[in-house]
């Protein structure tokens, strides 16, 4: 129960009409009381509509208003359970939301040095639970889940020539080491040898060694294996195709799916699912070079398909397609999910708010769809019929890397399907919701946003087999 005198002020707050408690408002009340000088009131709206969702957006609005009031200590009523959030989730929710709405990316600001008060940081933050449900279970999950996304997003925003592919191979092996995960990193020389021609095909005009990251957790006794791949171009200038110079600094953000697979496989092992969960990452940068490829070439892919090269800017199809095969080929999941940032064509279809995806399994889709349903991270089925595909057919080669603008989303995920032979997969284009995304509480209005991270931690934690009968479809 709330002290009489903050119960007072609450409702002296809803009379005088200053606070209404809607979806989104804000008010900060002065009390006078030395213990609890301030109360910050934050609106959920209509009671029976709340949702996890909101109640992570909420959570997440708290931190970034909480950062600016120059506190260092806070407590934090949870709400009584309605709606259809899970009463024994509200710590859980508020935790990740707190997580991921504190998150601030400042490790290349220096702090200034003029001699002035600084502005006091919050180092302490308390949880109410007003019904006595919550537990340090609760808050451990909230926690990890918004942990692993800010660690997805840290490596995301770095910028390009800190976080090579190198770099990145190296905090993949900080996280395993963390974690008690397998990891191996396959060199240049053995891509060479194991005949990755798309792979290196796109690598060999930048200086940066390409690193092929493997991560490996084992749940005990499990027969079951779930495959994540992220496509992990740490620079993207488009090549001899070289994109434009306007927003060419956004391109560091090209491996987006790579930092998620890898912040999911940080959250996998702090949280121990029951089927084994393998993550893949190609990493290279794609640079104009006097080596590099050249549109009309032709690439012999890992698989032994053979691909023509129309655009050197389409090459996160051609990495992960390589990477599709090898996972395929020597893990021999039960299902596979990919994440890339792959085309403009997708931030035009979806905007910045939902994930494109195209699949070969009805089944595997509707479990991808429903964990990103339940972390937030929403995936929006795209249209995958046969026509599509004929647009790829190449004309010197058994395909080519583009097919053209009109459905060009569809088309690029449907280049990938070539890889996976009979595997259920799923592809997401994470280009519109990997950064650029604007007016959510918990994710900040610029730089990375850590999608896709949460999402696949809900797929291994609730993954069931694919009943035989769906295996394909």
């Amino acid at each position: 129960t709330l002290p009489a005198n903050l119960t007072t002020a609450i409702r002296q707050a809803l009379s005088l009409g200053e606070f209404n408690g809607k979806k989104e408002e804000s008010q900060v009340l002065f009390i006078g009381s030395s213990q609890i000088p301030r109360i910050l009131l934050m609106g959920l709206g209509d009671k029976k509509k709340i949702d996890p969702e909101l109640l992570r957006r909420t959570a997440g609005s708290t931190a970034q208003a909480l950062a600016k009031m120059n506190t260092e200590t806070a407590g934090v009523c949870l709400p009584g359970a309605s709606g259809s959030a899970p009463e024994n989730s509200l710590a859980e929710l508020f935790a990740e939301g707190l997580t991921l709405g504190a998150y601030r990316f400042e490790m290349y600001k220096t702090k200034s040095t003029e001699k002035k008060k600084e502005k006091a940081e919050l180092k302490k933050l308390t949880l109410f639970d007003p019904e006595g449900k919550s537990g340090a279970k609760s808050l451990s999950i909230g926690l990890i889940r918004g942990e692993a996304a800010c660690l997805a997003r840290t490596l995301g925003n770095q910028p390009a020539n800190t976080m090579t592919p190198t770099q990145l191979a190296k905090e993949a092996r900080a996280i395993a080491k963390r974690n008690g995960l397998k990891i191996k990193v396959l060199e240049k020389a053995e891509l060479e040898k194991l005949g990755m021609g798309m792979f290196m095909g796109v690598a060999k005009g930048s200086r940066q060694p390409p690193k092929l990251i493997l991560m490996e957790y084992r749940a005990p006794k499990s027969k079951q294996t779930l495959a994540f791949v992220g496509k992990g171009i740490t620079f993207d200038s488009g090549g001899i195709s070289l994109k434009p110079g306007a927003a060419m600094d956004e391109m560091k953000f090209d491996m987006c799916g790579a930092a998620a697979v890898i912040g999911a496989m940080d959250a996998i092992g702090r949280s121990k699912p029951k089927c084994n969960v393998v993550g893949i990452v190609p990493a290279c940068e794609n640079l104009p070079d006097g080596e590099a490829v050249k549109p009309g070439d032709i690439l012999r892919s890992f698989s032994g398909k053979h691909v023509e090269i129309l655009n050197t800017d389409a090459e996160g199809r051609l990495i992960l397609g390589d990477a599709l095969a090898y996972c395929v080929r020597n893990y021999k999941p039960d299902a596979v999910v990919d994440l890339a940032t792959l085309t403009g064509a997708c931030v035009i279809a979806l905007g910045h708010y939902a994930t494109g995806a195209v699949g070969n399994n009805d089944a595997l889709m509707e479990k991808v769809v429903e964990a990103g349903r339940q972390s937030g991270d929403i995936v929006w089925p795209l249209p995958n019929f046969p026509e599509y595909e004929e647009s790829l057919k190449g004309k010197y080669a058994d395909l080519q890397n583009i097919g053209g603008r009109e459905g060009g989303a569809i088309t690029a995920g449907l280049f990938l399907k070539n890889f996976v032979e009979k595997v259920p997969w799923v592809h997401l284009d994470i280009a519109g919701t990997a950064w650029g995304v604007k007016n959510i509480g918990h994710i900040p209005n610029g730089g990375a946003s850590g999608v896709g991270v949460r999402m696949l931690l809900d797929l291994a934690m609730k993954w069931s087999a694919i009943p035989a009968s769906r295996k394909n479809s």
